[in-house]
């Protein structure tokens, strides 16, 4: 069937985009579509709300969203402050669909809302712009609820921590939250909000973790408020993904440490020192930590910084393999000489790689995250460039390959061909072996091969950059909190997880071979005694960062503010001033300016009050000046049909009467014409 389907979608009879578009297949290039958290063992999570009473508010938000974006709008339009489209009352409304009882899931279900539009955008090519406005719309409304919620409390555990899940195919989806649920759909609106970023940061302390008896709740870290400095010391401190961090990229220099020394250090007779042995092994731990990911998530969980590793601890595999190789002839051999140098050439080789992995680790500082963004999406915008490149290539490389073959019966110049073409392709042509290749066909087809790949392809792939780096641009804030909040959720463990960082990996696989007899609370505590010695600089600093926040915390608290709270510089003497008493707010209040209401309407409306007003005032004073009547002729209050028909009246009134012969005078005439 899976084999059908992908005919079907080749030969183009099946044109749906996705058509189980519920599973997230996570792109080569971007691997913001896995199940961030990892999962628990013998997990069995259940939505904290029933799953068909989720979807229903789902659906409810989906219909509201439909009537509020009813046609094709700027994006502007919804995303603007005081926008005329998303309201205080649509907001409301939303806040509304779960009622009393399950108004906890409304973000969540504004994040699925998001994710059925952006997928009909895909279906409704047609309606793609509406539907994608549409989507914004969804994390409009849902970072107006989030950044409107007074109880932190509540916005952490209930709303951005709680898993939920829907109904697909009459079959409940995986439980997941909203912070995995953001990420995976990339809804930076809704990463940037306040209360999000808390959360992000919370996590990211470890403040927040997963209960070790319901692995689906988040729960406070009891001790941040602990000065002892002995509390602070306990191994599953590490979890935190901030010490996660912190201890990846002390390995990773360590590691770049280990390299160094040994490439600065060829040793001729191919025996291995130290530095090499360390190197190959933190190498065996990094790729055991590669393997372990894929068997447990699949190829999913492939992106393009598992490619980037994989391609790293390759090139160093093969420089064990050869130097191995080399190893297995005598001292002083041609051979054995021959493999040291091919084994050093292959570490040589990977110094680039090694120092660019280290960008993995850095992410975390602004400057090298907004970069790496960046240059993620450019990655992207690449692959339309190579396709077309790829497919030029192999055609005129087809085409030189006849013209050789033509020439002389033998198709001895290939390596020629590939390398003027990739020469061409670096903008570096070489037209003097193409005079006599096959005149004149060899010498117009690479001037015709040239100025398509430098003059077309290379101009498209620069328009693709410029156009990329603006979108990043625009919005590199929000770019980044997702980033840094993607890198924060893979670090979020399971909480019987043991967090054996590579290449520490190594030690747990000869732990579990040797123990795995032993009982799980026993072994669990030997997991913690070990954890503790190979962690314990990583615990030491740890613990006295701790102990120092634990004192700002409660200096906080005692102040009535928030654990994290900082005091600024404008924030040091407020306590010094009183606005309210010397009447400072209210003149502000008085001279700033409502943006609520537009000022235009605000004056016509204001106009309209003042002319009823006056309207009022003049039926007033002729009432009191000249009686009923003449109050009525002084100002008509009435509409123009009622006085239409009265005119018509008088008019007719006065033909009768001139009829019947009765004679009036004429001031008497011209009252009755009047009225």
């Amino acid at each position: 069937m899976a084999g059908s389907n992908w005919l079907s979608r080749l030969l183009g009879w099946d044109r749906h985009p996705r058509r189980h578009h519920h599973d997230f297949h996570a792109d080569w290039i971007r691997d913001d579509r896995r199940r961030l958290l990892p999962q628990y063992r013998n997990e069995n999570i259940e939505s904290a709300i029933p799953a068909p009473e989720v979807t229903k508010i789902a659906l409810k938000l989906r219909h509201l969203i439909e009537l509020a974006v009813p046609c094709e709008l700027d994006e502007e339009d919804v995303t603007k402050a005081h926008s005329k489209i998303i309201t205080t009352k649509v907001i409301k409304a939303a806040k509304e669909a779960g009622g009393s009882h399950y108004g906890s899931c409304v973000v969540f279900c504004l994040i699925v809302c998001k994710r059925w539009f952006k997928h009909q955008a895909l279906v409704e090519l047609w309606d793609a712009d509406l539907h994608r406005v549409r989507a914004v719309a969804c994390e409009v409304i849902a970072k107006q609820i989030i950044e409107t919620e007074d109880d932190l409390n509540y916005l952490m555990h209930s709303v951005l921590l709680r898993r939920y899940s829907i109904v697909v195919d009459d079959e409940p989806t995986p439980p997941a939250n909203v912070i995995e649920k953001a990420v995976d759909l990339h809804a930076v609106k809704v990463i940037g909000s306040s209360g999000y970023q808390k959360c992000i940061s919370y996590l990211w302390k470890g403040w927040l973790v997963q209960d070790e008896n319901d692995p689906a709740v988040f729960v406070d870290y009891k001790d941040r408020d602990n000065t002892s400095f002995v509390a602070h010391m306990d191994p599953d401190r590490i979890r935190a993904p901030m010490y996660q961090n912190a201890t990846q990229v002390l390995i990773s220099f360590v590691y770049i440490g280990l390299y160094t020394a040994v490439i600065n250090s060829v040793n001729p007779s191919g025996v291995l020192d130290g530095a090499e042995v360390l190197l190959y092994i933190f190498t065996l731990g990094f790729i055991s930590e590669e393997i372990t990911k894929f068997w447990k998530a699949g190829y999913h969980i492939l992106g393009f910084w598992n490619a980037f590793n994989g391609t790293l601890y390759t090139f160093i595999a093969v420089s064990l393999v050869l130097r191995i190789v080399g190893l297995t002839h005598h001292e002083g051999d041609a051979t054995r000489e021959f493999y040291n140098k091919l084994s050093y050439n292959f570490l040589a080789f990977s110094a680039p790689m090694i120092w660019s992995r280290l960008l993995l680790y850095l992410d975390s500082f602004r400057f090298f995250g907004a970069m790496l963004v960046v240059l993620k999406v450019m990655m992207k915008e690449s692959i339309i460039f190579f396709a077309l490149l790829a497919v030029l290539v192999i055609g005129f490389l087809q085409a030189f390959i006849g013209l050789d073959f033509a020439d002389d019966w033998v198709a001895d110049d290939i390596t020629f061909i590939l390398q003027a073409m990739a020469n061409a392709v670096m903008q570096s042509p070489d037209f003097d072996g193409f005079d006599q290749f096959s005149p004149p066909f060899g010498i117009i087809l690479y001037y015709c091969f040239t100025f398509i790949v430098m003059v077309v392809l290379l101009n498209i792939l620069i328009a693709l950059y410029n156009s990329a780096y603006e979108d990043i641009y625009d919005n590199a804030n929000d770019e980044y909190l997702a980033l840094f909040a993607q890198k924060t959720m893979q670090f979020v463990r399971a909480p019987d997880e043991n967090v054996y960082i590579p290449p520490f990996n190594l030690l747990e696989m000869v732990v579990i071979s040797l123990f795995w007899w032993m009982e799980k609370s026993k072994f669990e505590r030997m997991s913690d005694i070990i954890m503790g010695i190979i962690y314990s600089p990583v615990l030491v600093v740890a613990a006295w960062y701790e102990t120092r926040s634990a004192a700002d915390i409660r200096s906080n608290r005692a102040r009535g503010e928030e654990d994290d709270d900082t005091v600024e510089e404008w924030e040091q003497m407020l306590d010094h001033v009183d606005f309210e008493a010397d009447g400072w707010n209210k003149l502000c209040m008085s001279a700033k300016t409502d943006l609520e209401h537009d000022p235009t309407i605000s004056e016509v409306q204001k106009l309209r009050s003042e002319v009823e007003e006056l309207k009022k005032m003049l039926v007033d004073i002729s009432k009191a000046v000249s009686g009923k009547d003449q109050a009525v002729n002084l100002i008509d209050v009435e509409g123009p049909s009622e006085a239409a028909g009265k005119k018509k009246k008088g008019k007719k009134n006065k033909k009768n009467k001139k009829a019947a012969g009765e004679g009036k005078s004429a001031g008497t005439s011209s009252s009755s014409d009047e009225e």
